[in-house]
């Protein structure tokens, strides 16, 4: 009796582990999104601009998508449809892959190559290869990584030419201080202005940075019945009377990635996730939601990356082509000089709207994914700023979204309007130029 109620337990324990090894499979898409959510913490620690996080979620996941797709007939590739991507390595025939650690270290491949702070990376990297080794035949594993790393560095030989590096070498731009419609540093601290070269970098499906121009801003005009007068006065008008709802509003969105908060004589940052980095969590959330499979969970996060990035590059094209002043520089001149937004105000000049364009852009692509009635709790900021808001679609969470930078009193509404009219044509392209491809 002793034997068999001997055997009946480890029957019961063999089973859990089986179970428990089932549960957390390696091709699970989980592995991705843990890898996601390890560089968005990166991104945060190192206090990347919009911009740059966008170019880095780019290639990781261009690079993620790339090696494993073939996990999956019927997936073609997505970078050979980007301009100035090479052909991408292809796995042998008849060998065996796991690749969905081929995808891994494709993404870290990267990654390795585009943030800064590695030493916090190495302890989740170490783990996750671990259990590949473990379950894995050596051959298997040694195979499946050196796929992931060659797509890896075939994506960084991209990254490469696409003009960052020279724009690093940059002077800054502190606007014009003479023409009183051109944006100028802002306080409290009148920083330089962002990436004010952005338009520079190549785009991945744009033929040019300006393909999508907007029409030009209303002109600067102080005669108060003039329609620029009239959208200074708006904004100073909702910023005076700004109800509960409109103030969580403008928090939630705000995703300023490093807001320097004023106590007296002293000063700390505050970081946050980058609205790049946000819409990154949407995606999470939409895959995780619709159970997609791991090869379409990394198209949807390599699909959402382009958005994010050529909504930034078409973006920054105008902001500093028109150069608009911000909405605290004008009412503080010409309405009220006590007037503070209820955000603080991100350094770069104001049309259109940056969080308006890339979130129309990416609702767009993802819309077209998972269909115009997407309901979805957004908890993408819940461990950051203790929120999360409820939308019945991605292009009302990119409306609210764009909204809110009214309520936060950095933005009129001539803004952030242009920047949603932009963002959903860069969308729109998007879903055009990769229409065989997924979308």
């Amino acid at each position: 009796m002793k034997h068999i109620l001997l055997s009946t337990g480890l029957f019961i324990l063999l089973c859990s582990t089986a179970c428990n090894k089932k549960a957390v499979k390696l091709a699970d898409a989980k592995i991705l999104h843990d890898n996601q959510d390890q560089l968005t913490k990166v991104i945060i620690y190192d206090v990347f601009t919009p911009p740059v996080s966008s170019r880095i979620y780019l290639y990781s996941s261009i690079a993620s998508y790339e090696a494993i797709r073939f996990d999956k007939p019927g997936n073609p590739s997505i970078a050979e449809k980007l301009n100035g991507f090479k052909t991408m390595p292809a796995p042998e025939k008849n060998k065996k892959y796991n690749f969905t650690l081929a995808a891994t270290a494709a993404f870290f491949t990267v990654v390795h190559k585009v943030v800064f702070s590695l030493d916090s990376l190495k302890g989740y990297e170490q783990s996750v290869f671990a259990r590949f080794k473990e379950e894995l035949e050596e051959d298997v594993y040694n195979r499946s990584v050196a796929f992931g790393d060659s797509i890896g560095s075939r994506v960084l030989a991209r990254a490469k030419e696409d003009g960052y590096t020279k724009s690093r070498g940059k002077p800054k731009y502190l606007g014009n201080q003479d023409d009183p419609g051109k944006w100028r540093p802002t306080p409290p601290d009148y920083l330089d202005g962002v990436e004010w070269c952005w338009n520079t970098m190549k785009p991945v499906l744009l033929d040019s940075c300006s393909e999508f121009k907007p029409a030009l801003p209303p002109a600067y005009n102080t005669d108060t019945n003039s329609v620029f007068y009239q959208r200074a006065k708006e904004v100073y008008s909702i910023g005076k009377n700004l109800t509960d709802e409109q103030k969580m509003i403008a928090k939630y969105w705000d995703d300023n990635p490093f807001v320097i908060e004023h106590s007296g004589h002293m000063m700390f940052g505050n970081k946050k996730i980058t609205p790049g980095g946000h819409w990154m969590g949407i995606a999470a959330i939409a895959t995780q939601q619709a159970k997609a499979d791991p090869v379409k969970t990394a198209k949807t996060y390599a699909l959402t990356a382009i958005a994010l990035y050529e909504g930034f590059i078409a973006c920054w094209d105008e902001k500093y082509r028109s150069s608009v002043v911000r909405p605290v520089t004008v009412i503080n001149d010409l309405i009220d000089k006590s007037w503070t937004p209820f955000l603080q105000t991100p350094p770069f000049p104001e049309y259109p709207s940056g969080h308006s364009a890339i979130t129309a852009a990416a609702a767009t692509v993802l819309t077209k994914l998972y269909g115009d009635r997407f309901a979805f709790q957004d908890t993408s900021d819940l461990r950051y700023i203790g929120m999360q808001r409820h939308f019945n679609s991605f292009n009302e969470a990119a409306a609210e979204a764009s909204l809110s930078r009214v309520y936060g009193g950095i933005h009129y509404m001539t803004g952030v309007n242009a920047g949603a009219d932009l963002g959903r044509r860069v969308g729109e392209h998007i879903i055009q130029k990769l229409k065989n491809n997924g979308l």
